[in-house]
């Protein structure tokens, strides 16, 4: 397995955006619970994108 796998600064993200949704997902329905995955999914990827330089 490559070592950029196993980075944190995919590890990490994806660990709060978990929290995240089990925290806010609680007194959600299930469409605004895809709602806030799929926003909070896109701005991880935007923050991985731009801190690793658009390569």
């Amino acid at each position: 397995m490559p070592a950029d796998l196993i980075r944190l600064d995919i590890i990490v993200p994806v660990l709060m955006y978990c929290a995240l949704l089990l925290w806010v997902g609680r007194g959600l329905s299930w469409t605004a619970r895809l709602a806030t995955a799929a926003v909070t999914l896109l701005l991880i990827i935007c923050v991985v994108v731009v801190e690793r330089g658009w390569r």
